[in-house]
């Protein structure tokens, strides 16, 4: 049987549900999608493979994912960018390796640069930078908008779960706040960014802009040829663990 989740309280209603795992710095910790959880193939993968190599681990969920509390439909960008500086500052010591899957891609970069001092690199995998408001709220068809417009919410249908994804107008007006692609983004660490050419959700264009904005002189982007958006076949996995360790070592060497 499965052991149960640790808990980060903070407050009525906040806690974050969490798996952390012991060992050396820079430790590694995983920020998943929009409506993903820590329960997924590459929080998985990676677990397995930092407790392989004797590296600290994270995993948890946002508030309104997974077993953490709060409701979905009261979430922003800004209250899941607290959620993973709070992961930074209590569930975590020392420089910090961030992967970020698709909206965690974002979030990685919004708490890089609250923590500038603790996060040694970053891994962000279809890294959805602005998605909010770069390509959900302009894909939105003409019946969503007006549901947004009169109900404050729309349900969107969704590729990845047979419930319809609920869209708040808060979330999208909230996320404007969050915006980084109109301006450079001055982090300087290493950041390796993955995305498959063939992702139908955030084309792999993003990921070049981020690589363009960061200030970083150390940047790659890996395209997939025909990737898709998850990127979780085991070779995928395996990839994504091979970067993340090759992010910790030049960080290792950095210090």
């Amino acid at each position: 049987m499965e052991p149960p989740d640790s808990i980060l309280a903070r407050g009525p209603g906040r806690a974050i549900a969490y798996r952390r795992s012991a060992g050396k710095t820079p430790g590694v910790i995983f920020l998943p999608g929009f409506r993903s959880d820590m329960q997924g193939g590459k929080a998985l993968a990676l677990e397995a493979h930092c407790r392989a190599a004797g590296r600290a681990f994270v995993r948890f969920d946002y508030s309104g994912h997974g077993r953490s509390e709060g409701r979905f439909t009261d979430s922003t960008v800004g209250a899941w960018r607290a959620d993973v500086i709070d992961v930074i500052d209590h569930l975590s010591a020392g420089p910090q390796v961030l992967v970020g899957s698709s909206m965690g891609g974002w979030l990685m970069l919004l708490a890089a640069l609250a923590r500038r001092d603790r996060i040694a690199g970053l891994v962000g995998v279809a890294a959805a930078a602005d998605f909010a408001t770069r390509l959900m709220e302009r894909r939105l068809p003409p019946a969503a908008k007006d549901a947004l417009a009169r109900d404050g919410v729309a349900y969107l249908p969704s590729a990845y779960s047979p419930e319809p994804t609920p869209v708040t107008r808060r979330l999208i007006d909230e996320a404007r706040g969050h915006e980084l692609l109109h301006a450079p983004i001055p982090l300087t660490c290493p950041v390796r960014l993955i995305h498959g050419t063939a992702d139908p959700d955030v084309p792999w264009q993003l990921s070049l802009e981020v690589m363009e904005k960061l200030a970083s002189a150390d940047v790659e982007l890996h395209l997939v040829k025909d990737g898709d958006h998850r990127l979780s076949s085991d070779h995928d996995l395996a990839r994504l663990c091979r970067t993340t360790e090759e992010v910790c070592r030049l960080a290792e060497a950095s210090a």
